[in-house]
């Protein structure tokens, strides 16, 4: 290009024309010029005919000719490098020769170059510019002036998109322009010169030296009477707005906030009064809504660009704002003679306070608007809360008449007039979302209180809440709830918007909507109906309902929840000073019982009395509500309801076709159905809680309410709209019981859970395996199958197992088709873990997967020690086991055989180790389920016999230390025979407290035993300290010796043996002793038992499982069969046997019929429904976790009280566990169950994130976990539970009341 002649420039100029002709629509299109370069750089992307341009091709040519043969050079000697495996491969060769190209000197030389020539082009181009104008105005001077002004505003919009020179606006022009503006001018000449200035960009308006002047200019001009002019004005005003920065935006925005605010200053505007009404189709209201239109839409969009510019600009925009609307007329006038301020009109445009907000939404921006309202501007706050004041007492005025404070609906017709009245209200709504966005900041709430003119007090916080809620049933009954296609603007609905959204930030909530006087505010309706006064009719159900919902959403949090249960006063009784709860809960049985004549054949009854067991349901759901509702049988109730209308629905008409009666019996069994769910979904709800669960199962509908559960969790649901999780929870609480389990497997549920798991593992997706194979499993559960793995462990705690295969045989069939799907849990336990027989195997896609996940499952199911004594006694597994790990052998050489180490081997060893052994955490020794690096990646030895190697057993010293015994006799030493009896077991337990902070390791042994034995002989003397009768007992051994025992009993019995004898506590002929022990207790035990019938396997006779408890005892007393069963007659009279020893209470006839016939034992209703009150107030963030992973921890708590705590903690620690709630009472182990989840609380938070939490609790021991570590914690809980706690464990023989 060093010869670039003067033919070249014109045909590059010419080449350059046709690029612009045909990209012009894109670029004018361009909201800014960013927009308009973003246009041309991806022009290649979107125009079709990119290439075909002639600029395009010579730019194209002119780098062929320049730069292609240093390209293909390069790209050769890439290609042979390639070749001998030292070039960059296919993919990196076009960015290579890329990189290398625009580093080379060739190409800044030919950049260099092409940069001159084209801007010699450009320039030429910008000179012809002007010229081209000029000849074309001549030419052109008759035709449309739309047409001219187009012209110049796409070249213009050209020339600086592309070559970042705008068209600059002259001085002279600008001058001529302002001249040709100003009033004393005809009017055909302003309307020109507003002509010619909207003509050119705003930009360059703007960037004029004389722009202020110009601003001013147009700021007077707006007063002018002529609608074009001022419309013409706007149109300007509205470009700039669009077009042009912030910093110039800014001036606009200012100029005409301050032109309505002098507008509205001025006494010679004709401005509407309160009395006149607004008529939007007189010519200056239409004026002034313009302005103030185009002030409210530039409001609503500059929020989203503001924050990328200083501050000031800002801060000017605000100030400029709230200084127009702090503006208030005369306040000496009458009412009804009141000019209307400017926020009026900015009310009838955006009633619900948009821009607000918007301003309000951002930190940046919500600093600058609190901090001038506070200092300057807080008279906006003031009468907008004064507004609301005057609403509220006009609604007590003239509650009657509707027509006086609220608008109608014009249907589809324009409204054209607004009443003083409907003004009013309309500014009142504005008011209302502005001070509700207001509270939602904790700056906004620092704004209050507040002072209002011919006010003695100031309005505070409190007091405008209390006046937002009885606004929701002082303000005129609106029509009927119905779907309509306007927003509904009734005060109720209003309010109730404002309330929700309050009720969903915490801090706010806390500060505004947690206190007494409005809970009371909320009550007070409900208060006039219960009590029947002349104030109740006037609350209409519409009110209730939105009440009901605030309500709802409050008690859904724990703060509100705590208010409402207890008031501010820790108040809980329902007699003197009832707290909003008992009130909500009388209210809502009134409803269901239809005890309240207002209502009597409403429509809406059914939504009321919804509307209100939901917030009960919010309460009851959780245990510490469900405590303070319990006098009220809300569930006998709701259950009433749900049976009466399940009988209505029953009999609803089948429609004909053809019928007029069609829609209105589909509507009416629409409606039927709903409130039928509705109903069924609240009795759900109790199974939230142990207690609740107990109550649902009571009302006969569990089968029913679990039906609708599988329904709503199949489709993924939550549990409620106030909840955000779904139903892991609530079926884990189910299946902590056998009558639940029945209930889910009735219900399909574990039939769609078993087929989904079968689905992942065996059968997978085969119309996606093609174009989307699924990835090899690396984990032993894969991610896939975690989910169903989960499920399965949540499903099945031992009264569930038992309840699902108990006396049932597998199927072991002689072969399986590839297509038989299992559908219960005897199959998975037939497929996946007992896999005996080739044909099993055969019929496994995924054998090692699969049969890996079936290992697991029996390795977590196998920690519930009655679970694994069934599968043992059932199925022998122990046996399968070893038989797998014997076929898993090689001959090595002559008389040496080796184990195979694969994935099966080691899970198979894992489990054998697992369900051989019994022992705490440091008295076992479990193997790894992983390989280590190294020579030996598996050390730990295999085995296909029992008994097992030595290495699994822990060292610990297994014998008692003689100094333990002298120590242990010191804890006597004090104690006296002359002591009162009370005396003595006082200072016992004294002493036991002080031995257990000291020196906890002395209460073992013999002197324990003795201690023990002494205690509750001495406590049972004492009638006041007796809960059971006294039983008498006469059989011998010769009695008992012939009866038998369960076959889980009989394992349990070799399993303590063993263990006995590895502690050194036994001796050889402890397992007859220990039998004889079984017998007894059985026999004892069943003189006490009531007559039950039931479908449940567990309440057939005996008790399901084994006796731990008695096990334990028998370690306890060194294998005295004599003292162990003395000591078993007496602690049967306390009420510590109903929570230690559990067969003590199966069937009794102690306990109400309808528990006995449940199947459900005290210590879950009871001891794990206070379990779970407890942690939620101690250790809230553990029992969080258990909500998060939907794992309940009334469940775990079960299986560790129901084996106490065998194979969890070491063997001294048992003891202790047992000792403590012997010697301190039963709540004790409620205390010790709340300390060994706050000593894991860490591992469970962990453990929640990797989704894992069920697993972690099931198999892993409780690690450092020492009873006496945390005697004064559970002193504490002692002194704020124990009355609660003990009343509660007392009242387990009349529960049914």
């Amino acid at each position: 290009m060093a010869h670039f002649s003067g033919e070249d420039e014109a045909r590059l100029q010419a080449m350059l024309r046709q690029l612009l002709q045909s990209v012009k629509e894109k670029i004018t299109g361009a909201p800014s010029l960013e927009c308009a370069e973003e246009v041309l750089l991806h022009l290649e992307e979107t125009d079709e005919n990119f290439h075909n341009y002639e600029f395009v091709k010579y730019l194209r040519q002119y780098i062929h000719s320049t730069l292609g043969a240093m390209i293909e050079e390069e790209m050769e000697k890439c290609t042979s490098d390639q070749n001998q495996g030292e070039g960059p491969g296919y993919d990196t060769l076009v960015q290579h020769v890329t990189k290398v190209t625009q580093e080379s000197k060739e190409y800044e030389e030919m950049m260099h170059s092409l940069k001159n020539v084209m801007m010699v082009v450009v320039e030429s181009l910008i000179n012809k510019f002007e010229e081209d104008q000029i000849q074309d105005k001549e030419m052109q001077k008759k035709t449309v002036k739309e047409k001219c002004s187009n012209y110049c505003t796409d070249n213009c919009s050209d020339s600086d998109s592309l070559f970042n020179q705008s068209y600059k606006f002259s001085q002279g022009k600008l001058q001529l322009l302002l001249e040709q503006l100003d009033p004393g001018q005809p009017k055909e000449i302003r309307l020109k010169a507003m002509q010619t200035l909207c003509s050119v960009p705003p930009s360059d308006v703007l960037n004029c030296e004389n722009w202020t002047t110009l601003c001013e200019k147009l700021t007077i001009c707006l007063a002018d009477p002529d609608p074009a002019f001022n419309d013409r004005i706007l149109n300007f005003f509205a470009q700039t707005f669009t077009l042009s920065p912030l910093h110039m935006t800014k001036e606009v925005y200012t100029s005409l906030a301050r032109h309505l605010e002098l507008y509205f200053l001025s006494g010679e505007n004709h401005i509407p009064t309160l009395l006149t009404g607004v008529d939007v189709t007189h010519p200056n209201v239409i004026r002034l809504l313009k302005k103030v239109r185009l002030l409210n839409k530039y409001q609503k969009e500059v929020p989203s660009f503001w924050i990328r510019h200083p501050e000031k600009y800002m801060e000017e925009i605000v100030g400029s704002t709230l200084s127009l609307l702090s503006i208030k007329h005369d306040q000496s006038l009458l009412v009804s003679q009141k000019i209307l301020d400017p926020i009026y009109f900015l009310a009838l445009l955006d009633v619900k306070a948009v821009w607000f907000k918007k301003w309000m939404h951002a930190y940046y921006s919500r600093t600058v608007v609190l901090r001038l309202l506070e200092k300057k501007y807080k008279s906006l706050i003031t009468t907008s809360v004064q507004q609301c004041v005057q609403y509220f007492e006009s609604c007590e005025n003239m509650r009657s008449d509707e027509k006086l404070i609220r608008p109608k609906h014009c249907g589809n017709k324009q409204k054209t007039f607004y009443s003083g009245q409907e003004l009013q209200y309309i500014y009142f709504v504005h008011s209302l979302c502005l001070l509700g966005r207001l509270l939602i900041y904790a700056q906004g709430r620092k704004l209050f209180p507040v002072k209002l003119k011919n006010r003695k007090d100031s309005v505070s916080l409190t007091d405008l809440l209390v006046l937002f809620t009885r606004l929701i049933y002082y303000s005129p009954s609106c029509p009927k709830m119905t779907v309509t296609a306007h927003t509904d603007y009734s005060p109720a609905s209003l309010v109730t918007e404002v309330l929700r959204i309050l009720c969903d930030q915490k801090e706010c909530a806390t500060e505004c909507l947690y206190k007494s006087p409005v809970i009371d505010a909320f009550l007070e309706p409900i208060h006039n109906l219960m009590k029947e006064t002349e104030a109740a009719p006037n609350c209409s159900e519409t009110a209730l309902i939105h009440i009901a919902d605030v309500l709802a959403r409050i008690a859904s949090v724990e703060e509100g929840l705590f208010l409402l249960l207890y008031g501010e006063n820790m108040n809980s009784s329902k007699d003197e000073n009832p707290t909003g709860a008992h009130l909500i809960a009388q209210f809502s049985k009134k409803l269901l019982d239809e005890d309240i004549s207002v209502f009597s054949g409403s429509e809406l009854l059914p939504v009321v009395k919804g509307a209100f067991i939901s917030v009960c349901r919010q309460m009851y759901s959780t245990c510490e509500g469900l405590q303070v509702l319990i006098p009220y049988n809300l569930h006998d109730s709701i259950a009433k309801a749900w049976k009466k209308i399940s009988l209505l629905s029953e009999r609803i008409p089948t429609p004909v076709e053809g019928s007029d009666s069609i829609s209105s019996v589909s509507q009416e069994s629409q409606n039927i159905m709903a409130w039928e769910e509705n109903l069924l979904d609240d009795l759900l709800n109790f199974a939230a809680t142990p207690r609740g669960l107990l109550l649902l199962q009571k009302t006969g509908s569990i089968n029913d309410c679990v039906t609708f559960m599988f329904n709503r969790y199949a489709k993924k649901l939550q549990v409620s709209k106030h909840k955000k999780f779904g139903y892991g929870v609530m079926v884990s609480q189910v299946a902590s019981t056998a009558a639940g389990a029945a209930a889910l497997r009735n219900s399909g549920f574990i039939n769609t859970l078993v087929t989904e798991l079968w689905a992942i593992l065996e059968c997978g997706r085969d119309d996606v395996r093609v174009t989307h194979p699924r990835s090899t499993p690396v984990d032993p559960i894969d991610r896939s199958c975690q989910k169903s793995f989960l499920a399965l462990v949540n499903l099945l705690s031992y009264p569930a197992v038992y309840e699902l295969i108990g006396n049932q045989d597998i199927p072991n069939k002689s072969e399986y088709s590839l297509r038989e799907v299992p559908t219960c849990i005897i199959d998975i336990i037939d497929r996946l873990i007992i896999l005996n027989s080739e044909a099993k195997i055969r019929s496994l896609f995924n054998y090692e997967q699969s049969h890996i996940f079936g290992l697991r499952l029996l390795s977590v199911l196998c920690c519930d020690l009655d679970t694994l004594l069934l599968l043992e006694s059932q199925y022998q597994v122990s046996a399968m086991l070893l038989n797998a790990q014997e076929e898993n052998v090689l001959e090595i050489s002559e008389g040496h055989r080796d184990f195979v180490i694969d994935g099966l081997s080691v899970e198979r060893n894992h489990v054998l180790v697992r369900v051989n052994l019994i022992g705490g955490p440091l008295e076992r020794i479990l193997p790894p389920r992983t390989l280590q690096k190294g020579d030996d990646p598996y050390p730990w030895p295999m085995f296909s016999s029992c008994p097992l190697p030595n290495c699994y057993l822990s060292e610990v010293t297994k014998t008692v230390d003689p100094e333990q015994d002298n120590d242990m006799r010191k804890l006597l030493s004090p104690i006296s025979i002359s002591d009162k009896q009370a005396e003595w077991i006082e200072k016992c337990r004294v002493q036991f407290c002080q031995t257990m902070k000291t020196k906890p390791s002395t209460i073992s042994g013999a002197v324990l035993a003795e201690l023990l034995e002494k205690f509750v002989l001495d406590l049972t003397e004492n009638p006041s300290d007796c809960y059971f009768p006294t039983v008498e007992y006469k059989a011998t051994d010769a009695d008992v010796k012939n009866e038998s025992l369960s076959s889980v009993q009989q394992l349990g019995i070799k399993m303590t043996v063993r263990y006995g004898k590895f502690l050194n506590l036994l001796n050889d002929g402890a397992e007859n002793d220990l039998t004889l022990v079984l017998k007894h207790s059985e026999r004892f035990l069943k003189q006490q038992q009531a007559a039950i019938k039931s479908s449940l396997r567990c309440l057939q006779g005996r008790y399901p499982g084994h006796d731990w408890f008695v096990s334990s005892l028998f370690l306890m007393m060194l294998g005295d069969k004599e003292k162990t069963l003395t000591f078993l007659q007496k602690f049967s009279r306390l009420l510590a046997s109903a929570f230690l020893w559990l067969p003590r209470l199966h069937i009794s006839k102690y306990l109400p019929t309808d528990i006995s016939e449940s199947g459900i034992h005290p210590i879950y209703f009871c001891g794990a429904h206070c379990i779970e009150m407890v942690l939620k107030t101690e250790v809230p963030l553990v029992f969080s976790a258990f909500h998060m992973s939907g794992f309940s921890p009334s469940q775990i708590c079960q299986q560790w009280i129901t084996q106490c705590f065998w194979n969890y903690l070491d063997w001294i620690e048992i003891c202790h566990y047992i000792t403590t709630c012997v010697f301190l009472g039963p709540d004790y182990q409620i205390y010790i169950c709340i300390c060994i989840l706050k000593h894991l609380q860490q591992d469970i938070l962990k453990h929640t994130q990797s989704q894992d939490l069920q697993i972690f609790l099931k198999e892993e021991a409780l690690h450092g976990f020492r009873v006496s570590d945390y005697f004064e914690y559970m002193e504490n809980l002692e002194q704020n539970y124990r009355p609660m706690l003990l009343q509660d464990m007392k009242s387990i023989r009349v529960q049914s009341a």
